[in-house]
Parts: C-alpha cells; sequence; structure tokens
C-alpha cells in the first residue's frame, strides 16, 4: 500500500487524539527557530519517527477523498470551473453551526468555538511561505502578493495573526492542546503537514487556496455573531477583514496560482484537489464535532 499503512482511518476518538498531540508535537519542534544544542542524533530519531505517523496520517486522508478528486477535470479552464464550485458543493459547505453562532449563540459559547479555532489555527503566512518554495513564478507571485497582505502590508497592526490573536486576548480565551478536540489539532496537522512536505507541495496549493475561497462566507457570519454580542468593532476586525479580502485573493489564487500551475502539468490537478479536499473535510469533521460539543 502507497506511503504505509492508513491506520489512522481506524483510530478511536482516544486513539486520534494521542496521534493529534504527537504531530503538535512535530510540528512544534521542526518550525520552532532553536540554537543547535543537545543531541543532534536523538532529536533526529525522534523527529524522524513522527514523520512517519505523519506520513501514515496523510496517506489516509489522501485515500479519503481520491476518487473525488480523480473526477476533477485536468484542462486549465475546466479545473478552475470545478474548484471555484467547491464553495458550494464541497465538504463542510453551508454547515448549520454558522447561521447559529450568527444569530443565537451565546458569549460563553461563542468563546468556546473561538477557543477551538485559534487553537488549531495553523498560521496562513507561514504555511503560505512554505508553499511557495521553487514554485513557477507565477505562482510564487501571487503566492507572495497574498503573503504580503498577510502580513499587513509591512505594518505590524495590520498582520492578520497578531488581529486573531487580539481577539483571544480581549476575549480572555485560554488556547491549549490539551483542551482542543482532536479534529481541530487534526485540520492545523494536515495543514501544516502538506505545506511542509515538498511532495504534497501541489496539494499545499489546493488546500490554500480553498481556504481562501471559502472563508469569506462563515467569517461574515462569526463576525456578525460577535457583534451581536457587542464585540467591538476593533476586536473583531479579523473576521470582517477576511469576510471581505478572501474573496479578492480567492479570484487572484485561481487565475494566478492554481491555472498555470495546471496549464503547466494536467496531473498537478488531481492533487490540488486532493490538497482542497483534504482541508474541506477536515472542516466538515470540525464543525460536526463544534456542533455535538454545543448540543445543536
Amino acid at each position: 500500500m502507497p506511503e504505509g499503512s492508513l491506520h489512522a482511518t481506524t483510530l478511536d476518538d482516544a486513539g486520534q487524539e494521542a496521534l493529534q498531540r504527537r504531530l503538535c508535537e512535530l510540528n512544534r519542534r521542526r518550525f520552532t527557530p532553536t540554537l543547535p544544542e543537545g543531541d543532534a542524533d536523538r532529536e533526529s530519531e525522534e523527529m524522524a519517527a513522527l514523520e512517519r505517523e505523519e506520513r501514515r496520517f496523510l496517506a489516509a486522508g489522501r485515500a479519503r477523498v481520491a476518487a473525488r478528486a480523480a473526477q476533477a477535470p485536468t484542462d486549465p479552464d475546466g479545473f478552475v470551473a470545478w474548484f471555484e464550485a467547491l464553495d458550494r458543493s464541497g465538504p463542510g459547505q453551508g454547515d448549520p453551526l454558522f447561521p447559529w453562532l450568527a444569530a443565537q449563540a451565546s458569549m460563553d459559547q461563542m468563546r468556546w468555538f473561538l477557543t477551538q479555532e485559534v487553537a488549531g489555527e495553523a498560521g496562513f503566512d507561514d504555511l503560505a511561505a512554505l508553499t511557495q518554495m521553487r514554485m513557477p513564478q507565477r505562482t510564487k507571485l501571487e503566492i507572495a502578493r497574498n503573503y504580503w497582505d498577510e502580513m499587513g502590508r509591512g505594518n505590524p497592526k495590520g498582520m492578520h495573526g497578531p488581529m486573531l490573536d487580539m481577539l483571544a486576548h480581549r476575549l480572555k480565551l485560554d488556547p491549549r492542546i490539551e483542551t482542543t478536540v482532536w479534529e481541530s489539532l487534526a485540520l492545523a496537522n494536515t495543514m501544516a503537514g502538506l505545506a511542509a512536505t515538498r511532495r504534497y507541495a501541489f496539494q499545499s496549493i489546493g488546500a490554500l487556496g480553498v481556504i481562501e475561497q471559502t472563508a469569506p462566507g462563515r467569517s461574515a457570519l462569526v463576525a456578525k455573531g460577535l457583534k451581536r454580542l457587542k464585540v467591538p468593532a476593533g476586536d473583531r476586525h479579523y473576521f470582517d477583514l477576511h469576510a471581505v479580502l478572501d474573496v479578492k485573493h480567492s479570484a487572484a489564487w485561481n487565475a494566478e496560482a492554481i491555472k498555470p500551475l495546471v496549464e503547466e502539468d494536467p496531473r498537478r490537478a488531481t492533487a490540488i484537489a486532493e490538497g482542497a479536499l483534504m482541508r474541506l473535510e477536515c472542516g466538515a469533521a470540525c464543525f460536526r464535532r463544534y456542533r455535538a460539543e454545543l448540543g445543536l
């Protein structure tokens, strides 16, 4: 069986929770800047074991979406049309969680939801930076433009990550791995694994692109709920911004990042489709778990 055993598909909740926490540790260790201290050989062996688990986890995710991804067109225009339809037909789209957050959730329920989201945030800016390495020029430039927006175009107050951190601070959220549902951790670990692994670079293109495409509607509903709960406009700016800006990002990503990649090599369409569907499946699993935890 390619890429190792797909045992991750058969784990129960306790097994998934343990696996996702180990993968969080993998990502913490490989992405955190450090000094060259400690036992490098032992660290390399420990990381290799975690990376084997990640390979099996990502292979399981690919296997779940392989049949649908294989149905995606491989001509550039046809594929972009298929991709753009995912915001209507993709897994998790139109989930009732978000209208409920907009209209009915209490502040405690909204805080719980946001805590899960913040804890599972993988950092779009870092994922984009990893994904763009050695990409063709046109795709690289589009990712660079997107990254620069994520970085506030050089203005610290405009950086997207700190905006979310500010909301968490103002609402006194306490995001911790040990109190985060495994589905949220799995989403972050999927995104990090795709971006960090060059053999999955095109899957990462699809996963990042489908975030830009599907996030605006959800962001608008979360922002509406925060406004209803009288969260100040400055504190909810992260969601207000993404409800608008990601619409522009999505159109540019599809035209300038995805389409030229498929024009150059039609085989990439299937890989991009896999990444998009993996991301959407992870999101759909989160929404189901959130609804269960919130009693919807």
